[in-house]
């Protein structure tokens, strides 16, 4: 709630520093408006039917299951509000749990959507026909707009302020608040918190680790732990949103960059250790989850050698 109303607010100050009207007009709605009115920096308004709708994320994390919490008064009342919103024509967005509520008023059936990528189990038990897409950092299709995990509200937030005030206006924000840039999930994504909801797939990530720089493929891992390809195919997609062979690509990459951010291997060594012969094709991979080459990896880690640590679970804001 606070990072929404802090970059709105900056959004607002930068229209009028170039002589124009306020981009915003705000208004907090549910059960737990009251709580958040005194951030607010501006005087509310007073519209009724909103042309964008914003859901935060809203702390289902700490409920012991999100399907119970979801069923409860203040949810149904959240519901209500989103629905309204979406029959009046507001385009509706949400972040990292705050998709599950999404999810449950019945809307994005059908549509593609993100959400924090460890959530990414859950959500496809629950809510089968939304085409789930957790590589993306920020995903519109049609009037519904979705985001990732952890800082995603503030991305959300910035991608909303480009497209109702323009990208001169967004790009004084992220400068001015010193907003990172980050273009996919994909880098913060651990295989082994995605694999934790089956035992199997677990195993097998546990079984490929130490052996990435061999010639091992799929087939291997599922003999490995006692299935056929195509079951194993099946519990890799329903555990973690992965083929086969980019859950054991993903594993290679993921090592790949531990060993260039905690080593000065060369990156050739580094490719060879887990099973690339060709490092092109690995600088390419990282290139495009983590937005950096190697060498850049290298620079920042030694800048800030904390800097990739992923958001643990239960970390999105409470709203």
């Amino acid at each position: 709630m606070t990072i929404t109303v802090d970059v709105l607010a900056m959004a607002n100050h930068r229209c009028h520093a170039a002589g124009r009207p306020a981009a915003f007009d705000v208004r907090l709605v549910g059960s737990g408006a009251d709580l958040f009115r005194p951030f607010l920096a501006f005087p509310e308004a007073r519209h009724e039917l909103p042309e964008l709708f914003i859901i935060p994320a809203q702390g289902l994390s700490k409920a012991s299951c999100y399907r119970d919490r979801l069923a409860e008064p203040d949810a149904e009342e959240a519901r209500d509000l989103i629905r309204s919103a979406n029959e009046a024509g507001a385009h509706v967005t949400s972040s990292c749990t705050g998709t599950l509520l999404l999810a449950s008023a019945g809307l994005i059936a059908g549509r593609r959507a993100t959400t924090a990528w460890w959530l990414a189990p859950v959500f496809r038990e629950m809510f089968p026909a939304v085409r789930l897409d957790t590589s993306e950092l920020v995903l519109t299709d049609g009037q519904f707009t979705t985001a990732g995990a952890a800082m995603a509200q503030m991305d959300l937030t910035v991608g909303l302020v480009a497209r109702y005030a323009g990208g001169e206006v967004a790009e004084g924000c992220a400068r001015r608040m010193i907003l990172d840039e980050r273009r996919s999930q994909v880098p913060y994504m651990a295989v082994g918190l995605l694999a934790a909801s089956s035992e199997s797939v677990a195993r097998a990530a546990a079984w490929a680790r130490p052996r990435l720089g061999e010639p091992i493929g799929v087939s291997d891992i599922a003999a490995a732990v006692g299935q056929s390809s195509r079951t194993f195919a099946r519990r890799v997609a329903a555990a973690t949103g992965l083929s086969p062979i980019q859950f054991l690509q993903q594993l290679r990459v993921e090592r790949a960059i531990e060993l260039i951010e905690t080593t000065a291997l060369p990156f050739e060594e580094i490719a060879y250790r887990v099973g690339y012969s060709d490092p092109s094709t690995l600088r390419i991979l990282i290139r495009r989850g983590a937005g950096l080459g190697p060498r850049d990896l290298r620079a920042r880690a030694r800048s800030n050698p904390r800097h990739r640590l992923p958001p643990p679970p239960g970390m999105a804001l409470s709203a």
